[in-house]
């Protein structure tokens, strides 16, 4: 239970510290941390460390901070991340303690929108945040949840900033209606909403501060045991008129399974962000609060909305889930407000619809170019275009752009942008570009390349030796197979060295750990290559003669780079696979095991549904997998994911029917025919029993790549 003493009031702080800020110079240290940020996206790292280093205000801390976290979340290495967290834990201290003093003294900013000291609240918020990220991507279980209790305490120190400019706005609005005049605004901004939001300020702080001096978890029940999560109620006429759709799902856990929060009473507002214009920023301050709260409260609607199902009981410390629409809306918000916040969200933005997006098979249509859940294609090709020229020497937005035109087919495209990247003063964002190059030469079938790019990657980065030295070794299995019968000797040397990679794999997994957790990519590794290890000692045969169903296929597969593919790309897949098939290459083929035979149905299934082949892709699945007991695929070395994998598969296949347009020509052949509206129905019907079924099965081996967020 919270301390009583703790939701009244502040801890009382010493009168004066090192790292105090001048309050007379805020202005001045904003500029300057700004100017360092700019810095920072434009890819001069060490000219933004030296100006950086010339202060420790919350700002130039938070500034530090967002190097170390960049350079954190590029590359996955733990020495960084554990820095990142000292820097950002260090920057949330800071900014508390001035937030305090701002509050206190009544100096800081002088706003008609925001009360004093928001700016250090947002400065807390954005170092919580960060500290949640890196703290979820740690080893640690401990810090793990530490992370997620920090993503609650970010929320609560948003919403209170976003409510000042809920109030603002809706008093703007009823003195246009009254017409009061601006003076008038500002006076009832300044009465009424800050005074209720610096109680709420106040509380976060205080609430904040109790995790330093006690190191404990608390329940979501204990921490919404007042009628609103900061335990202070505002008055009826101070509520925003006009709230979030869907805010149920934002709000803190119920007492005792009742909702204390009525429908009035909601925590975020739909209007503010879009209705304070650049003119009503009245200084850079200012426009530092509106940016950098559509920044951070957008990251975290979406940040939630994106944890996995399985992590519920973690969801229950933080007490709500996440907003995605509502989220990507704020971020795109951000980006307008050309500072190093809209910079930021433009990252994050290009970041989900690039990348987390892409790995997406069922989602919304395209037709509605505002629709930010679908992927507004267009959009995210002005706000790249608009930031490479406003970071000219950025090599973050090549690597973007390279992520689009892969997500776009235009794999080779991407591949020569990124060839053409002069070397970052970021070795993880080389790395990074490295990463991206070779998971695109591998769905271009350039094993050489591959092998070579992911060996790059081991010199770059720390992070998964196993995978890839995994995909490096698989590789060579490919050209081993290729030249086997054409060139003996070059055969053999691929072998030699597909062996000298993957034997490497046992002393390699098991070393990195999410949330104390092995990597489940270093557990199917492993087990792949005691399987075929048993394999070969069975049949008495080679290591790589004892390789199943092409792995590099696999891979693609599972990185779902089918979707990435020209049609070009995906029949070289296909012939790839049913080479391995044919009795003149693989004379075992006929006495292969069921569970090798279905992953080598799904991955032709997968192809010729990424070719529009549907009804080719249906039958494989029903005739290798779906007619088949699930208990015949489980077994410590079979391929127990092929079997709900189909599921997925079939409900993909259903899916993808149900969108097909009237007279479109559908996907079996161009007939023409396209899909009635009852047709349409049952597939989608079909499409949502497919996915229950995938959705409900037991654990087995890559069960983390199917994510089914709401």
């Amino acid at each position: 239970m919270f301390r009583m003493g703790s939701w009244l009031t502040p801890k009382p702080t010493k009168p004066s510290s090192t790292h105090s800020l001048d309050h007379l110079n805020e202005h001045q240290y904003l500029e300057d941390v700004l100017r360092a940020a700019t810095q920072i996206i434009n890819d001069d790292i060490e000219g933004a460390e030296e100006g950086l280093n010339q202060g420790n205000s919350s700002f130039h801390k938070l500034g530090r901070g967002i190097i170390l976290f960049i350079k954190a979340t590029l590359g996955f290495e733990q020495d960084v991340m554990r820095e990142a967290l000292n820097a950002v834990n260090d920057a949330e201290t800071t900014a508390g303690n001035d937030l305090r003093r701002a509050q206190q003294d009544g100096l800081g900013s002088r706003s008609s929108i925001y009360p004093p000291g928001s700016e250090f609240a947002l400065c807390q918020a954005e170092s919580q945040l960060m500290c949640a990220v890196v703290a979820l991507l740690n080893e640690n279980l401990t810090e793990s949840l530490k992370g997620f209790y920090k993503l609650r305490k970010a929320y609560m120190t948003l919403s209170a900033i976003v409510d000042v400019e809920a109030k603002f706005v809706k008093s703007r609005s009823q003195t246009s209606l009254g017409g009061k005049s601006k003076s008038s605004v500002a006076s009832h901004v300044d009465e009424h909403g800050q005074s209720v939001t610096k109680s709420k300020l106040n509380q976060e702080v205080s609430n904040g501060d109790r995790e330093d001096d006690e190191d404990a978890f608390y329940d979501a029940n204990d921490v919404s045991s007042d009628p609103t999560p900061n335990g202070i109620e505002p008055p009826q006429s101070e509520q925003p008129a006009v709230m979030v759709q869907g805010i149920e799902d934002l709000k803190l856990a119920p007492v005792n399974g009742e909702s204390k929060v009525t429908d009035s009473q909601h925590l975020v507002p739909t209007a503010p962000h879009d209705e304070i214009g650049n003119e009503l920023l009245g200084n850079p301050i200012d426009t530092f609060i509106h940016s950098g709260s559509n920044l951070c409260f957008g990251l975290l609607l979406v940040m939630i909305s994106m944890i996995p199902p399985t992590f519920g009981k973690l969801l229950a410390i933080i007490g709500f889930k996440g907003d995605r629409g509502r989220g990507l809306k704020m971020l795109w918000l951000a980006t307008k407000s050309g500072t190093v916040n809209g910079a930021m969200a433009g990252l994050i933005l290009l970041g989900f619809y690039n990348g987390i997006f892409n790995f997406c098979d069922i989602l919304p249509a395209d037709d509605e170019p505002e629709d930010v859940e679908g992927y507004p294609k267009q959009r995210c090709e002005v706000l790249l275009k608009d930031m490479r020229e406003q970071y000219p020497q950025s090599h973050l937005w090549l690597v973007e752009e390279a992520r689009m035109l892969a997500a776009n087919c235009q794999l080779e495209d991407a591949i020569d942008l990124l060839s053409k990247k002069k070397q970052s003063q970021l070795r993880q964002l080389d790395a990074l570009a490295t990463f991206e190059r070779s998971m695109n030469s591998m769905y271009l079938h350039r094993h050489e390349d591959t092998c070579k790019y992911f060996l790059e990657c081991v010199r770059l980065n720390s992070w998964s030796h196993a995978l890839y030295f995994y995909i490096a070794g698989v590789s060579q299995v490919e050209l081993y197979r290729i030249h086997k019968q054409s060139d003996p000797d070059k055969a053999q040397h691929h072998a030699k060295l597909a062996e000298e990679y993957l034997l490497k794999l046992p002393a390699l997994t098991g070393i990195r750990r999410f949330m104390a957790r092995q990597l489940p990519f270093d557990v199917f590794v492993l087990r792949k290559v005691k399987k075929w290890q048993h394999r070969a000692k069975e049949g008495g045969l080679k290591l790589l003669d004892a390789v199943g169903v092409s792995p590099i296929e696999e891979m693609i597969y599972i990185w779902n780079g089918y979707k990435r593919m020209q049609p070009t790309q995906l029949r070289d897949s296909l012939k790839n696979l049913h080479s391995w098939s044919s009795p003149e290459t693989n004379p075992n083929w006929t006495h292969e095991t069921l569970d090798e035979k279905a992953v080598h149905a799904l991955l032709c299934a997968a192809t010729l549904r990424s070719l529009g082949e549907y009804s080719q892709a249906e039958d494989l699945l029903q005739e290798h997998i779906l007619r088949h007991d699930r208990q015949l695929f489980k077994g410590p070395l079979k391929e127990d994911w092929a079997a709900p994998s189909a599921h997925y598969e079939m409900a993909v296949l259903c899916w993808l029917q149900s969108q097909e347009k009237d007279g479109g020509g559908g996907g079996d052949g161009g007939d023409g025919s396209g899909i009635g509206k009852g047709r349409r129905k049952d597939k989608l019907k079909e499409c949502g029993e497919w996915l229950e079924k995938a959705a409900r099965w037991e654990s087995f081996e890559l069960d983390s790549r199917y994510v089914f967020i709401d």
